[in-house]
């Protein structure tokens, strides 16, 4: 059986992942593709640690975080992307690996470490649509979620630095999708970037 496609949502926080991952997930569908949607933090204990964290503002050190972030992949992938990889089916997920580099490299670690040890372990995205949006615009519509803010991540001077690092990753599986403007704009350079790419649908 053919293996399936991993196309992966990343950006800073704000920049429309879940929202485009929908819609994307939603004209899959229509098109008659089998698609399954995750994302990350995954439902784990250890990815529990990790959404706990961002809540309260804890102070983990940046090795703790990637410690977490990497046990709770390793779970994701067990339990959901290969199964899903090895079904032949179409796998979107909101974050993985490139979330950890940009994230934790923004804490003082390594980027270029950390995305060696990623691609070394996990399974490589078929496709990455990293929305690209100002960090400043991206807290503004956080500020506008019924939910309340993240302190762990969700600062301005911090959410700069990661997207510092996101611009510099350099691997032919990325796709930029500037992610200002309206919802439906977006997801047109959503679907034009997929098409360009994976001959899905």
């Amino acid at each position: 059986m053919k293996r399936g496609s991993l196309i992966v949502f990343e950006g800073v926080d704000g920049s429309g992942k879940s929202t485009q991952l929908a819609l994307l997930a939603e004209a899959m569908r229509r098109s008659g593709l089998e698609v399954v949607e995750t994302g990350e933090p995954y439902d784990c204990e250890w990815g529990r640690k990790i959404r706990e964290m961002a809540r309260s503002g804890g102070s983990a050190t940046p090795e703790q975080e990637v410690e977490w972030f990497f046990e709770q992949r390793r779970v994701h992938v067990r339990e959901v992307v290969a199964p899903v990889l090895a079904a032949g089916r179409v796998l979107l997920s909101d974050r993985y690996f490139l979330s950890t580099v940009a994230y934790q490299g923004a804490r003082g670690l390594d980027p270029d470490l950390l995305l060696a040890e990623s691609e070394a372990e996990f399974p490589i995205p078929d496709l990455v649509l990293l929305l690209e949006i100002d960090p400043g615009s991206g807290l503004r519509r956080v500020a506008e979620r019924p939910r309340p803010r993240e302190p762990a991540f969700e600062e301005q001077a911090f959410l700069e630095r990661v997207a510092a690092i996101f611009r510099g990753i350099d691997r032919g599986y990325v796709a930029r999708v500037a992610a200002e403007g309206r919802v439906a704009e977006v997801h047109e350079r959503v679907l034009a970037a997929v098409r360009a790419r994976l001959a899905l649908f």
